[in-house]
């Protein structure tokens, strides 16, 4: 009865956030895409430096260790972005790129999902240790990791739209991603203390999937639009996305 509940938990959690954030990121406010890269910003920097890596450390992580593995997954994402253009540059040389000459799957997308995959699966794992102590408190914690995971899907679905990638896809993509949540509740309801060893090492790696999208790919696109009534658009939808995270974390924080 207690895996039942931690797989529909897990579903409730990984599906209902990715279909509201759907609702909204893929019917108005694709309008207003080139301004809500800001907001995604505010985001994707608050959820890495506000939420995974002080997470990491409150879960027994040394900070000089976090920031040793912060810096390792950086570095590894950079490569990663740089093999997949290396990659793409190879295709075209060839003549097998599309014919406007943009990635058919620019590194962002890759990493925005590994990243989202990476705390949903963390999310599973925390509902697990949830429901094993407490019925109560594992639909409490569902409830705080749906609304926690709401302005992240919107984040990550305007990265995904702005990098060229389909609604349907783009769905489809947060979709896999949400889904990795009913990985970590498995995991966590068969090996609850082998996952919850690897559970600070998991947000430090997500955290700096998200530091690496925000500062190297996104902000270099805010710099485009240099009008002062641009930069202020941009610093008010970034603190916007600062204010959400930091405001749902306080009201709804994660269950451990």
């Amino acid at each position: 009865m207690t895996l039942l509940s931690i797989l529909l938990a897990t579903l409730i959690g990984g599906v209902l956030s990715v279909l509201a954030a759907a609702t909204l990121a893929l019917t108005w406010l694709p309008r207003f895409a080139d301004r809500m890269i800001a907001f995604s910003v505010g985001v994707l920097l608050a959820f890495a430096l506000a939420e995974l890596l002080p997470e990491s450390v409150h879960l027994g992580l040394a900070p000089e260790l976090a920031g040793q593995w912060l810096l390792a997954g950086i570095v590894a994402f950079f490569l990663l972005e740089k093999a997949a253009l290396w990659r793409h540059d190879h295709a075209l040389a060839h003549g097998h790129a599309r014919r406007s000459g943009r990635p058919p799957e620019p590194p962002r997308v890759a990493m925005i999902v590994l990243g989202d995959g990476l705390h949903n699966f963390v999310d599973g794992i925390l509902i697990a240790a949830a429901f094993l102590a407490d019925p109560v408190l594992g639909w409490a914690t569902t409830a705080a990791v749906l609304a926690h995971e709401l302005p992240q899907e919107i984040g990550d679905f305007m990265v995904l739209l702005d990098a060229g990638v389909g609604r349907v896809r783009a769905l489809l993509l947060n979709a896999l991603s949400g889904a990795a949540m009913v990985l970590g509740g498995v995991l966590g309801y068969l090996a609850l203390d082998g996952a919850q060893a690897l559970v600070p090492y998991v947000l430090v790696i997500a955290a700096a999937s998200f530091l690496y999208i925000a500062v190297a790919d996104l902000v270099p696109e805010l710099r485009r639009h240099r009008g002062v009534t641009d930069a202020g658009a941009q610093l008010a939808l970034m603190l916007v996305g600062i204010a959400l995270v930091q405001g749902i974390g306080a009201v709804a924080p994660h269950a451990h």
